[in-house]
């Protein structure tokens, strides 16, 4: 009888949240548990998950400070308290969230005396500051501070030059990892040829994501990278098979358009990310603020319904249906 059950309940993998906690607004944790798991299987998704958690989530941070008049790096400010490489410093602990791509402006302009926070910090609507008590300066008499910044949203790191510096620019060295450190660890049991594994992932982010939404983000990212191998049995590596002039995207749609049934249908629309559709950046915030992530979210709405998404205009709507026409030859309902 258990053994009816285990056989039963290994075809069905499970995931969840054994642990969530904050320990403060820039320090979150996260464990949780993947199973049932053949023996082998649980080291191989460890692996690839730390390194996608550790090198592929993306993040925001400032990247460049304007300071008008400012020459040097080491320089000192009439007025204010700490160097311009402190403020540096300061600006670049501070930890931001964002739902949109591209460079983004922001300002301080301050009138001393008095101490500079995060908060002061005047930002775009998409952009959020995660802890608004983080220290920038200290300006310790009556004088006007105007300090410009610009932001960007990345993976990775950017490591930049001492010998950029000119008109008062100063880049920032910009570490885009909200994901502090990850680690995972695999507990077996059973006997014989009945070994199973459980697989136990534990995810510090610094507060930009939660460790949930850093699972989801590395999960969908390993899942991008392994779509074109799905294809590769209808096109050569140098890609001669490709017809001339197609606009088609590699997604893996070959079971899709043959008639296979709707569950493969769906299957496939579930793992087609709306960001592989290059929709505009507009266009892409609005349906990923509506939690319409996969192409299958987005067959959920008729075009009534995409109409009444806040920020997504008509003009946005024609955008979103001409490529579901286009590359997919896919016309949503009207009502």
């Amino acid at each position: 009888m258990i053994r009816d059950e285990i056989s039963v309940s290994i075809q069905t993998l499970r995931w969840k949240c054994i642990e969530s906690r904050a320990y403060s607004k820039r320090l979150h944790y996260g464990r949780f548990a993947l199973s049932p798991l053949r023996k082998g299987r649980a080291d191989t998704i460890g692996i690839a998950m730390r390194r996608a958690l550790l090198g592929e989530v993306e993040g925001t941070c400032i990247t460049r400070v304007k300071l008008e008049n400012i020459k040097h790096e080491y320089s000192a400010i009439i007025g204010i308290e700490e160097s311009v490489h402190d403020i540096l410093m300061n600006l670049k602990e501070i930890v931001l969230r964002s739902d949109s791509y591209g460079i983004r402006e922001a300002s301080i302009y301050i009138v001393g005396p008095r101490n500079v926070t995060a908060q002061d910090i005047i930002l775009p609507p998409s952009v959020k500051i995660i802890d608004t008590t983080q220290h920038i300066a200290r300006l310790t008499k009556s004088i006007t501070s105007d300090i410009r910044l610009q932001i960007e949203k990345n993976r990775g790191y950017i490591i930049h030059s001492s010998n950029n510096y000119q008109d008062g620019i100063f880049p920032i060295d910009a570490v885009f990892m909200p994901v502090r450190d990850a680690n995972y660890s695999i507990h077996s049991y059973g006997s014989g040829n009945e070994i199973q594994e459980v697989l136990f992932l534990e995810i510090w982010t610094n507060g930009g994501l939660t460790p949930r939404e850093a699972l989801y983000e590395a999960s969908r990212n390993l899942i991008d990278l392994f779509i074109p191998f799905l294809h590769g049995e209808e096109q050569n590596i140098d890609g001669m098979n490709k017809k001339k002039g197609s606009n088609m995207l590699p997604f893996p749609l070959s079971h899709v358009l043959t008639d296979t049934g709707e569950t493969k249908e769906k299957i496939a629309f579930q793992h087609i990310f709306i960001d592989q559709l290059e929709l505009p950046p507009q266009t892409y915030n609005s349906l990923r603020r509506a939690n319409i992530h996969t192409l299958l979210d987005l067959l959920n709405y008729s075009r009534e319904d995409l109409m009444r998404i806040e920020h997504l205009g008509k003009e946005s709507v024609e955008q979103v249906l001409e490529v579901l026409r286009k590359l997919f030859a896919i016309d949503p309902p009207r009502n």
